[in-house]
């Protein structure tokens, strides 16, 4: 059942990308949101393009075939599986959401990719979700994987351990999978004030809040960074400078792409 009279991450994240599959109280929150941070749908956008680079990469570059996207969203144009198959026909998708309007629209795009899944759990739920029978289905823990916790960790509260949650993930995959983390910071602590408070207030606590580079960089740790390392996600390999030129001031998308190394 949707609760229609609170916004969610994840399709206030629709709307400021220009999406349909959000509601009157999303877009309220998101003009209350771009008042905080003016230049919130760059971030947006931004993010959107690194996601389509990084996994292209892994998948032309890195040659990874298996891909888990905690917390994935809702579906738009360009999804991962999309991006992983047209580089390698057969590569296989496994998205993890419990947001009941992102369930619902996966699955429609989903039914007929039988090398894509959408699991309905909480992503903090790693037992239930490496206990899953669709994800080992198609993913095989013996090759390299990539898990994907793109603009995610920050609606994550501290309490929930994001940190924890990603070396979790990590403890089950192969060596020479790949990890990719960005979040949401500030420099500014009055912006991660006033954006954390906005959140908290119009999502019903369903939120984490907006951290600092440190505490991305501390997820990082154990995990090898790939070049350009960990980065404003606008200037994570852009394909052009129109891209790169589209930047956001308040606060910014920070991370990178790490590899699990050989255990020693």
């Amino acid at each position: 059942m949707v609760d229609l009279s609170v916004p969610s991450a994840a399709r206030m994240y629709d709307w400021l990308l220009g999406g349909s599959n959000n509601f009157e109280v999303d877009q309220d929150a998101c003009e209350l949101l771009l008042q905080a941070a003016p230049t919130s749908r760059e971030v947006a956008l931004n993010n959107r393009w690194f996601l389509q680079r990084v996994v292209r990469t892994l998948a032309r570059e890195y040659g990874i075939r298996q891909f888990i996207d905690f917390g994935s969203g809702l579906p738009t144009q360009r999804n991962v599986h999309q991006i992983a198959q047209e580089a390698n026909p057969g590569a296989r998708v496994v998205y993890i959401d419990n947001d009941p309007v992102v369930l619902a629209l996966g699955q429609s795009l989903l039914d007929e990719n039988e090398d894509t899944a959408i699991l309905s759990v909480d992503m903090r739920d790693t037992d239930t979700i490496f206990a899953h029978p669709d994800l080992n289905r198609l993913i095989d823990f013996s090759e390299p994987t990539a898990a994907l916790f793109i603009s995610v960790l920050h609606c994550l509260p501290d309490s929930s351990g994001p940190e924890e949650l990603v070396r979790r993930v990590v403890d089950r995959l192969a060596p020479g999978s790949f990890v990719v983390v960005c979040q949401l910071v500030s420099d500014d602590p009055q912006v991660r004030k006033d954006v954390t408070e906005l959140m908290l207030e119009k999502t019903g606590g369903n939120w984490g809040r907006v951290r600092e580079k440190n505490d991305v960089e501390s997820i990082f740790q154990g995990l090898i960074p790939q070049e350009p390392g960990l980065v404003d996600v606008t200037d994570w390999r852009p394909d052009s400078e129109l891209q790169q030129r589209q930047r956001s001031i308040e606060w910014t998308e920070y991370g990178g792409l790490g590899r699990v190394p050989n255990p020693d």
